[in-house]
């Protein structure tokens, strides 16, 4: 069982993960035009916390995520919520194509975790409509204090790198901005950015 999965029934527990979600949902409706007939995927999904704030705003959202016990609960909540326009999948894009196209692609705190970022990210543009959006929501460069030292992840990251990577992809108006601050009980701070862009 990965970390994930034993976590995934405490996940929605953290006030802090919520305090996370409302804080990207409302710079994502503010820095992207969304609209109703959009057809959304949340890559990463865990729990749904951010897809289940946005669900009104879209016409079908897909839950993706490698977590087999994330997408349990977010299977819970459609069924709870009635809320028939979000599929959960479990699905390892990183090692997998997917065929379905989308108007809009987000996700929050995932890119860190994915090995091949630059191949994460040619598969979003794949599977994005003309047009559609890319919104990442991720921590800046860090010292590598948010996971410690047994976790091998990326230690954030540079929007003005990622903007470079993406502008390669063929991505275009790509803006980011401060969207949270996570706050440890070591009073150490660690700054998230959103960073939208268009195909």
């Amino acid at each position: 069982m990965s970390s994930f999965d034993s976590r995934a029934r405490e996940w929605d527990k953290d006030k802090m993960h919520t305090e996370r979600s409302v804080a990207i949902a409302a710079e994502l409706e503010k820095m992207i035009p969304l609209a109703h007939s959009m057809n959304a995927l949340e890559y990463g999904a865990g729990t749904g916390i951010l897809s289940f704030l946005l669900k009104d705003k879209f016409s079908e959202i897909t839950l993706m995520d490698n977590s087999r016990e994330m997408i349990k609960v977010c299977e819970e909540k459609v069924e709870y919520l009635h809320a028939k326009h979000i599929k959960p999948i479990w699905y390892d894009l990183e090692h997998n194509n997917y065929d379905e196209k989308f108007d809009i692609i987000y996700n929050q705190m995932v890119l860190h975790h994915v090995n091949g970022v630059e191949t994460i990210l040619n598969k979003f543009y794949t599977l994005l409509n003309a047009d559609g959006y890319l919104a990442i929501a991720d921590l800046f460069t860090e010292d590598g204090s948010f996971h410690g030292p047994d976790v091998k992840v990326h230690l954030g990251f540079d929007p003005d790198n990622l903007t470079k990577i993406l502008k390669h992809i063929g991505f275009k108006k790509i803006e980011y901005k401060l969207c949270f601050e996570i706050k440890r009980d070591t009073d150490k701070k660690y700054p998230v950015f959103l960073l939208v862009a268009k195909k």
